[in-house]
């Protein structure tokens, strides 16, 4: 991997095709202090291969509009785009949730970084990507932000816990000791809002610490309001492992 500076693109190479992602790094980052990291993992409209699209969206969008709010350095990886219907490796379920935890690793070892303040959060296919990576990794993360997102979609996609007797209880008790905010859309059309009904009362029930936000009569796009909130950003940056 090549080192990323602030609006550049850097390459992952696992064994097969390369991948492109975005590395933002504030504008004042000096080695002298370690940093917070934010991993963001991006929903299905921003799959491809040029590394860029993802950063346009959900976070990227509120650090251009408020970067004083997020003091940190935030990884964006990308799921490739393929021209079929969904499967493992058309998620971060599959090689791109590789592709991401080496993004996260590549980024650690470029600058100073704080281990013990290090974020998960993702969006619609990369909120259920945040369900995937916080229950694989769950001693990588301060906290995890899922929005709009999900964790069994059926056969609409190929589901990461297929054989899960009950796969939102598998993931709340893979994550129970980590932080978490929950952002839903009531009107969401694209994903049903019981999909992170289920897993706030899943992590409850489990005894995690765990916010819901349920925003009304929003769609689909909870994303905006909820990183645009900078109570957000403050509770964020207030988690350590």
């Amino acid at each position: 991997m090549r080192r990323a500076t602030d609006g550049s693109r850097s390459d992952a190479r696992r064994a097969g095709p390369t991948h492109r992602y975005q590395v933002y790094v504030p504008r004042d980052y000096t080695s002298d202090r370690q940093w917070p990291v934010i991993l963001f993992l991006h929903g299905a409209g921003e799959r491809g291969s040029e590394g860029m699209r993802p950063a346009h969206v959900g976070l990227g969008r509120a650090i251009r509009f408020n970067p004083e709010r997020w003091p940190a350095i935030a990884i964006f990886p990308q799921v490739p785009e393929r021209p079929r219907p969904f499967e493992i490796d058309d998620t971060w379920a599959g090689s791109s949730a590789d592709v991401a935890i080496a993004a996260l690793d590549a980024t650690a070892s470029a600058f100073s970084t704080d281990s013990d303040r290090v974020y998960l959060t993702g969006l619609s296919l990369g909120g259920n990507g945040t369900w995937v990576l916080g229950s694989r990794h769950a001693d990588r993360f301060a906290a995890l932000v899922a929005v709009c997102g999900f964790v069994d979609l059926g056969p609409r996609i190929e589901p990461f816990l297929p054989d899960a007797d009950d796969p939102f209880a598998e993931v709340a008790e893979a994550i129970a000791d980590v932080p978490v905010w929950i952002w839903y859309g009531d009107a969401d059309v694209v994903v049903p809002v019981e999909q992170s009904r289920k897993m706030a009362a899943a992590l409850e029930a489990a005894g995690a610490d765990v916010r819901y936000t349920e925003l009304e009569r929003v769609n689909h796009n909870a994303w905006d309001p909820a990183y645009g909130d900078e109570a957000l950003a403050t509770w964020l940056f207030a988690q350590r492992r």
